[in-house]
């Protein structure tokens, strides 16, 4: 359920111009936390290029955005570059530090998944770093189920850390 203010959110397509708060809000887990294995922070301009790949691309890039400030995004691309892999894509979210736990996560995956043509996406993954509870939760939440979980595959912060994927077969 999100805060009373949820009436003033707005889920857009992203920009080039939302590099900057995109940016500020993943470079915070860049150095804080291990949900992401990116060691040195990204630029906005790193950030910005790998916007126009996935939005070229075609795949789903949103942002979530309260009173003109972004609070969250999320975006999926093919998980695995092969043909084969061509409807296997990956989901990604971030929330502003200050944001998580108030179901703006939730209403940006709703929205994502509302999007989704099953004709060409057939499966979703997501990556979590383990534990990170608030992601599995998250991602069980839209049907997704842990089928891997990779030991010490991740060094940060002087620690080694496991990986696990969640997988959802979407219907037809």
């Amino acid at each position: 359920m999100l805060p009373e203010n949820e009436h003033k959110m707005n889920i857009r397509k992203v920009c080039p111009e939302d590099a900057i708060a995109i940016c500020r809000i993943y470079n915070y887990y860049v150095e804080h936390t291990s949900v992401t294995f990116e060691a040195d922070v990204v630029t906005e301009e790193e950030i910005r290029r790998r916007i126009g790949e996935f939005v070229a691309a075609g795949f789903p890039y949103y942002v979530a955005e309260i009173e003109g400030g972004i609070v969250g995004y999320t975006y999926m691309h093919q998980w695995n570059p092969r043909a084969a892999y061509s409807a296997t894509w990956e989901i990604t979210i971030y929330l502003d530090s200050e944001k998580k736990g108030k179901g703006y996560g939730t209403a940006l995956y709703e929205y994502l998944f509302s999007t989704l043509d099953p004709l060409k996406v057939h499966v979703v993954l997501a990556g979590i770093c383990i534990p990170n509870e608030a992601s599995r939760h998250l991602h069980e939440k839209f049907g997704l189920r842990q089928v891997s979980h990779m030991k010490e595959v991740g060094w940060k912060f002087g620690a080694w850390h496991d990986v696990g994927h969640w997988q959802t077969i979407l219907k037809k």
